[in-house]
């Protein structure tokens, strides 16, 4: 990733080259780049505009002997690793606890701050490049492979991310983190192990491909919708896997299989009927809004932020439901309230 500018000319370069242009044009692969390392869309929101605003306050140091690119890369890390040392590991509900059953109590909700949080395909995910680039790029924003990275000690985390996501050389990672090519195989050898007893792929591979999905598994996500929609809990059970899982941050508790997610849904869960779905791409899975009806019977409410994970066979094997919508709407750009009757979301999808 050498760029061969001399050391005296680069930083006078960037200056004068339209550096805020230049700086925004990475913000998007280093927004992928600090969630993964964060786990909060929030946090590496803020993380990446940290890194942008040291790039352009140190533009005119910049001597050019690496790419903008590593050299912006390796203040992300800085300013990752710093909040990661500072802050307690995210997780998933499942990641935490046994599953519960439909008739438990719910318990109180948690701190935001406890759990992995969706991010917007189009604030993480290249706008264009190689096809297989964009796929795992996309793979590895999934909410179980961001939640398995939660596991490794923050170096690990950056070695894997940037050797198995970013596919960059031993070498290239060795300078960036300060250390030496043995330290940095080493490391990824200790994540791949740890990822592996997970279940999780090192490079995020697994789950059906949202962006390239088929006519069929478009056809499942139509009839999620129109299942969920009119509430018809037996054609929502059979578009599940036996063991699919629900889960619903801030709350701790989760559900495994068809007895205790349909039991759910006509039991605590029952505010859900009537309710409507809008589309959203999150975490290169498919998702969608929920907003479920107003308590003056006028229009809908937001209710949740859906993340939907669906495997090869066009089966949906977890729902996570994210409620803490008064962040995560606006974060999506979506709005607060629908006006109309359920079934119209599907003609705007």
């Amino acid at each position: 990733m050498q760029s061969g500018s001399g050391a005296s000319g680069g930083g006078q370069a960037l200056a004068e080259a339209g550096i805020e242009e230049r700086l925004e044009a990475h913000r998007a692969e280093l927004t992928g780049y600090c969630y993964r390392l964060l786990g909060s869309p929030f946090e590496a929101e803020d993380a990446v505009q940290e890194t942008l605003v040291r790039a352009w306050r140190g533009a005119g140091g910049f001597e050019g002997r690496s790419s903008l690119r590593s050299w912006l890369y390796r203040i992300a890390t800085n300013v990752c690793m710093d909040s990661l040392r500072a802050g307690s590991r995210r997780a998933r509900p499942i990641d935490l606890s046994p599953a519960s059953h439909a008739d438990a109590v719910l318990p109180g909700t948690t701190a935001a701050a406890d759990w992995i949080e969706p991010v917007p395909d189009v604030r993480a995910l290249p706008a264009s490049g190689d096809p297989a680039d964009v796929v795992v790029s996309r793979e590895s924003i999934r909410l179980a492979f961001v939640a398995a990275l939660q596991h490794l000690p923050p170096r690990q985390r950056a070695v894997l991310i940037l050797r198995e996501v970013l596919a960059w050389k031993a070498s290239e990672t060795a300078e960036l983190l300060g250390t030496t090519v043995a330290s940095v195989n080493s490391a990824l050898q200790r994540a791949r192990a740890t990822l592996a007893q997970a279940g999780v792929a090192a490079d995020g591979e697994g789950a059906a491909d949202a962006a390239g999905m088929d006519k069929e598994h478009q056809a499942l996500l139509d009839a999620y919708v129109d299942a969920f929609e009119r509430y018809d809990l037996d054609l929502l059970t059979s578009l599940l896997h036996e063991d699919a899982t629900l889960s619903m941050p801030p709350y701790p508790m989760w559900l495994r299989g068809h007895a205790d997610i349909r039991a759910w849904f006509l039991g605590t869960g029952r505010g859900c009927r009537g309710s409507r779905l809008l589309p959203v791409a999150a975490n290169g899975a498919p998702g969608f809004a929920q907003y479920r009806p107003a308590a003056d019977g006028r229009g809908h409410t937001p209710w949740a932020l859906q993340v939907l994970d669906v495997d090869a066979e066009g089966r949906i094997t977890a729902l996570t439901s994210f409620l803490d919508t008064e962040r995560l709407f606006p974060l999506f750009g979506l709005p607060l309230e629908l006006p109309g009757e359920p079934g119209e979301s599907q003609q705007r999808g």
